[in-house]
């Protein structure tokens, strides 16, 4: 039991990392996947180029567009944002344009691997490069006449010339090059970016670790408390139903409520609360809005607020 829990203490805390590496390992299997039952280069002059990019690049757009639409922060920023009164002013525009960057970076983690993992393995790169009469030009330089001609063939082990069939071994090895180069890259941005943002941030990582620990409770109360409202209500409806009676009055938030809860997060110094809601429930006055005014920033670091939702719960 203790192990047990052990390792529950582990995965709550480095939830986030785990959740990278998972992504992670799922891309590289369906990269392998692809490569050798589903890829087959056609070794034509006129298809290795278009083939070899759709197999590299559609896969990651893909997985870009998937790592939007698994975003809790994605909707909570879209839905509503076209109806009418919905709010459009500049300062709201460059929020969600900031928010809209935070949330490419953090979709980019699956295709980056699924290109660094195909660019390691060659294959795709194999096929697109022997297409390609630029690089024709540059790896036949000082060869046999028909080196260009042959080129394509490459990759399915047809060339009979053996110095052109060797150039197979260059291909790969440009390949797995510019795999690294692109993991290195990464890397280094990803840790200058991560660096930047804590050193900006507006709050101490003893507070980071509070706010983030009082996230978990709020969304976890709160989806058992609408849980329980949702059923009593639902349950007050059917029984009016089949009784023909009215209904007894249930207080329930009106749209304006929910609206003004759903809204993103912005950070303001001079008033300090964990979370939209907690906002909300703080506001002055009964009718005032607690939409984002000239003082409210979003900050980087601060992200996890909007990523939450009653069906998940933010990284510790």
């Amino acid at each position: 039991m203790e192990k047990f829990r052990a390792v529950l203490d582990l995965h709550l805390k480095h939830r986030n990392a785990l959740g990278y590496v998972l992504v992670s390992l799922l891309t590289v299997g369906g990269e392998r996947i692809f490569s050798t039952a589903v890829f087959q280069c056609p070794c034509s002059a006129a298809w290795n180029l278009p083939y070899g990019l759709v197999f590299l690049l559609v896969p990651a757009l893909a997985l870009f567009l998937l790592g939007y639409v698994l975003s809790a922060r994605t909707w909570r920023l879209l839905t509503g944002c076209c109806a009418q009164g919905a709010r459009t002013d500049c300062g709201a525009a460059l929020r969600g344009a900031l928010v809209c960057a935070q949330l490419s970076a953090v979709a980019a983690v699956a295709p980056l691997t699924w290109v660094a993992v195909a660019l390691l393995g060659g294959s795709f790169y194999e096929c697109a490069a022997s297409g390609s009469a630029f690089v024709a030009r540059r790896l036949c330089f000082g060869r046999s006449p028909g080196c260009a001609a042959q080129l394509p063939l490459v990759p399915c082990h047809q060339v009979q010339a053996p110095d052109v069939q060797d150039l197979q071994k260059e291909l790969k090895a440009q390949s797995q090059v510019l795999g690294w180069v692109l993991i290195a890259v990464v890397i280094i941005v990803l840790l200058i970016f991560t660096s930047i943002t804590r050193c900006l941030s507006p709050v101490s990582f003893l507070q980071l670790k509070f706010w983030k620990i009082y996230l978990e409770q709020e969304q976890q109360i709160l989806k058992s408390q609408a849980t329980e409202h949702a059923t009593e209500l639902a349950k007050e409806n059917i029984k009016c139903f089949f009784e023909g009676s009215h209904p007894k009055e249930y207080n329930t938030p009106n749209i304006k409520d929910w609206q003004q809860i759903s809204s993103l997060y912005t950070f303001n110094p001079k008033e300090h609360y964990y979370s939209i809601l907690h906002k909300y429930v703080n506001r002055k006055e009964k009718n005032q809005s607690i939409r984002s005014s000239k003082e409210d920033t979003v900050v980087p670091v601060l992200g996890f607020v909007d990523s939450s939702d009653m069906n998940s719960t933010p990284d510790l």
